[in-house]
């Protein structure tokens, strides 16, 4: 503050300085961002790939606003901000490759403009290697080109906090006020609880604050609106549909998740039930270092003054972490993006005051020497995670496609209707309806489903060694892929 008020006093030349300084290394700053950003969007279409198919919760999603597809059951849990992201390429094109291409770049956009919001709080090296961080981590560049909410979560987390800061410090900053209702609203349309678990400590801190509690408050409101509304019109009203989505997740209680989460690590990309043992040490260790760097990169920056731009999304990273972490009885790698998101800003400023902090030469080398050597081992590990999780997701899709193809030769084309083992994702691939009569996706009842098998191609799949439902087993059995298919005899009428 000396510096600045010194400066208001001085003559025009030495004022000058400083503001010409000023202007090039932001924009070295933006290129750092930008570079990660592209680095970011190639990486996901070469490591992940344009033509990997759709996974099971994208079928879902994508299916919401498809014009190609029949909508598959929406249960309570789920919101359709993820839907109509990709309304721009799914509602017309049925093409998974435009539609990862398109999911892919907006992604890296996303963010750049997202870190591009801290530039005031944090320096561009820290920016750029926060950025870098989250980035390179397998599970982000795994969702980053798919049609699911996790990462979108992360990027309106980023934002919000960022742009919270902002309007903080300075109340005539019409951007800033903006982006925290945009952050607030994009978090809410994709996930609306954990929405309000990454705010938490935001409306902690605007409780005196009347104006930005008010921002951020109806932010979250418009972003959860159609959620809520679609709650009355269709689950009950908002307790019996926030009830049925507690009851789907299995009931939130204490549940000690951190172990599934800890199992997950190798790739597995849903862990429930979550047996086994962990994945290796090397596959882990940054789990356990990422905690201790943040906690690092935030007591440096109280140390230096400047704790409530690390402090507050370490707590935000926290409380979006805790109900994955201990409230539901399984894991998902996903589920902690937005926490990933959020610790790297404090991890990555640790980082770099390890680097730059020892004032020997030969001790500056070896903590650089240090630090490139873990972060290349770490790069390493999170690739091979990567290879693994996509190798074995595209086996299930690939699956799915034979399996539709199966069933379009026994003369189940559209429109059809398919119930049972992996219903729901095949009936996409197939172009068909699906229904269930038991579960989270029960949608009709078993005299529904009998009479809808009378006016349309019906078939019911099961497992290999699987059995299928009473009312299916007189009907003629197929194998259709790796699954079994029963057939209604109208099926093998029409054929």
């Amino acid at each position: 503050m000396a510096d600045g008020s010194n400066a208001t006093k001085s003559s025009a030349p030495h004022t000058s300085l400083p503001a010409q300084s000023a202007e090039p290394r932001r924009l070295r700053g933006d290129h750092w961002l930008g570079a990660v950003a592209i680095v970011f969007t190639l990486a996901q279409l070469f490591l992940v790939g344009p033509g990997f198919g759709l996974g099971w919760d994208e079928t879902v999603y994508v299916s919401q606003v498809s014009g190609h597809v029949p909508a598959a059951y929406f249960s309570a849990p789920r919101s359709r901000g993820i839907s109509l992201l990709a309304a721009p390429i799914a509602s017309w094109s049925d093409s998974t490759v435009l539609l990862r291409i398109y999911l892919a770049v907006l992604s890296g956009l996303a963010l750049y403009l997202a870190l591009r919001v801290w530039r005031g709080h944090l320096g561009p090296a820290v920016l750029a290697l926060a950025g870098g961080l989250f980035a390179s981590l397998w599970v982000t560049l795994f969702y980053g080109p798919q049609a699911m909410p996790n990462y979108w979560v992360a990027i309106g987390a980023l934002a919000c906090v960022g742009c919270f800061l902002r309007a903080r410090a300075n109340a005539r900053d019409r951007a800033a006020w903006w982006g925290v209702f945009a952050g607030a609203a994009l978090m809410a349309w994709m996930r609306p609880m954990d929405a309000v678990y990454v705010a938490l400590p935001l409306l902690a801190l605007s409780l005196r604050r009347p104006r930005i509690l008010a921002v951020l408050v109806v932010g979250l409101v418009a972003g959860a609106g159609e959620w809520i509304v679609e709650a009355y019109t269709s689950y009950g009203g908002l307790a019996q549909r926030l009830s049925a989505a507690s009851a789907i997740q299995g009931g939130l209680g204490w549940h000690l998740a951190a172990v599934d989460q800890l199992r997950s690590l190798g790739g597995r990309t849903l862990c429930r039930p979550c047996t086994g043992s962990a994945p290796s040490p090397v596959v882990t260790l940054w789990w356990f270092a990422l905690p201790l760097l943040a906690v690092l990169g935030a007591v440096v920056a109280v140390r230096a003054r400047r704790a409530l731009p690390l402090l507050l999304p370490l707590a935000c990273a926290v409380t979006a972490a805790v109900p994955y972490l201990f409230l539901i009885g399984y894991a998902a790698p996903r589920f902690l993006l937005p926490a990933y998101a959020l610790l790297a800003l404090p991890v990555a400023h640790g980082l770099v005051h390890l680097v730059t902090a020892p004032a020997h030469r030969a001790s500056r080398t070896l903590a650089v020497s240090l630090a490139a050597l873990g972060l290349a081992g770490h790069l390493g590990v999170q690739y091979v995670v990567l290879e693994h999780t996509v190798h074995s997701s595209a086996v299930s899709r690939a699956d799915w496609a034979r399996t539709a193809a199966a069933l379009h030769t026994l003369g189940v084309r559209p429109p059809c209707l398919l119930s049972g083992y992996e219903a729901v994702p095949v009936a996409f691939y197939t172009g068909c309806d699906s229904a269930q009569t038991s579960g989270h996706d029960a949608s009709m009842t078993v005299a529904e489903l009998t009479r809808a098998a009378h006016r349309t191609p019906f078939a019911v799949l099961a497992p290999p060694g699987g059995r299928p439902p009473a009312y299916a087993r007189a009907w003629p059995e197929e194998q259709v892929g790796v699954l079994r298919a029963y057939l209604a005899p109208e099926v093998r009428q029409g054929r």
